[in-house]
């Protein structure tokens, strides 16, 4: 069952719905991490505005996010790799 939350980020309060408890909590994560990211850029870009600063904040999160994609893609071929090589060992075994 959904249930609405408030999150600040930021300083600024955004209601938003959780669908579940443990999503509740990544969200609260979420915007605990968003608002760290804003205070450092804060500090390295004063002059930008808070719009550009989110900008930054999500070219960043979705870098990393596209960087984790290729990782676990690279970790499924391997895991895929090593199971053919145990399949193909067992086969040997067999005869």
């Amino acid at each position: 069952m959904a249930q609405d939350i408030t999150l600040k980020v930021a300083g600024k309060p955004y209601r938003l719905s959780a669908a579940s408890p443990e999503m509740e909590q990544l969200m609260r994560l979420a915007a605990s991490d968003v608002t760290a990211m804003m205070t450092k850029f804060d500090a390295r870009f004063p002059e930008s505005s808070p719009e550009d600063k989110l900008v930054f904040v999500a070219i960043q999160e979705a870098a990393g996010k596209l960087s984790a994609q290729k990782k676990m893609s690279r970790l499924v071929d391997e895991v895929e790799a090593l199971q053919g090589d145990i399949s193909a060992y067992l086969e040997g075994m067999k005869k």
